[in-house]
């Protein structure tokens, strides 16, 4: 179930959009928000699940993003990646009751011990890493000629900022690394090509709002034909089997097209 949940994250991050306008009109709820200023304990598990500090709720996994939230009547806006709303079903000052996106009802208490504040001490955001260097080589010949694609995965310092739902339907937001990708072809000890190959490349192939949560995670060299050198991307979303591939020519010209794969 929770890998289910995981892997439709873009879906349900687009329908969260829908759901999470508000009235620009309506005035937040000052004192709701006070009450919830503090750390909020899940009363199923009995751990801390969030810290609310101002207009901030901070997560105890130290890989979710930080996020800001209003409330307005009974609804609890969050704005991170995506904007979602929450359904308030009980609001005290010591407990706080809510809908969850998986229409479940998340209930917590407010922590009354000062050392489950210790969960929330790093305010550094984790950066989950996507892959070590990779180099892959292929030969291959075409009209009596050798030649030889070099590919190297080389993880960068480009983030990039994934939505994703816990198993209670709770929307957090993850940041990972993006990859850059160097392509070259060789006709023996002649280079003939070579390039940095970075996400921005494929833009206007994807859906930005689809893009912007992908990292390009691997290239493979397909061969040469008559029109160029053929790759072809894989671009996935981190931590799922969501993923899309392009087919990438390089013509004798040197110039490249790129297109998503059929």
């Amino acid at each position: 179930m929770k890998k289910l949940v995981i892997e439709l994250c873009c879906v349900i991050a687009l329908a969260a959009c829908g759901n999470g306008k508000e009235q620009k009109t309506v005035e937040e709820d000052a004192t709701a928000k006070a009450l919830l200023q503090g750390v909020w304990i899940n009363d199923e598990t009995e751990l801390p699940l969030m810290r609310i500090e101002g207009d901030t709720i901070y997560y105890a996994d130290p890989q979710n993003i930080p996020v800001s939230f209003k409330i307005i009547r009974d609804t609890m806006y969050v704005y991170g990646n995506h904007t979602v709303t929450y359904k308030i079903d009980r609001q005290t000052e010591y407990s706080f009751w809510f809908h969850s996106l998986a229409d479940e009802i998340i209930k917590l208490h407010k922590s009354e011990n000062p050392e489950d504040i210790l969960a929330f001490e790093n305010k550094e955001v984790e950066v989950i890493p996507t892959t070590e260097v990779v180099k892959k080589d292929s030969v291959v010949m075409y009209k009596g000629t050798r030649y030889r694609g070099y590919v190297y995965v080389n993880p960068s310092t480009m983030k990039v900022v994934r939505s994703s739902y816990s198993e209670g339907g709770i929307s957090v937001d993850n940041v990972y690394y993006d990859n850059v990708i160097h392509i070259c072809v060789y006709e023996g000890r002649r280079m003939l090509y070579g390039k940095d190959i970075t996400k921005k490349a494929f833009a206007g192939i994807f859906p930005e709002d689809i893009l912007s949560q992908m990292i390009l995670a691997d290239m493979n060299f397909m061969g040469v034909d008559n029109k160029g050198y053929q790759y072809q991307a894989t671009l996935r979303v981190p931590e799922s089997s969501v993923y899309s591939l392009a087919d990438i020519t390089i013509g004798f010209d040197n110039r490249m097209d790129i297109k998503k794969a059929e």
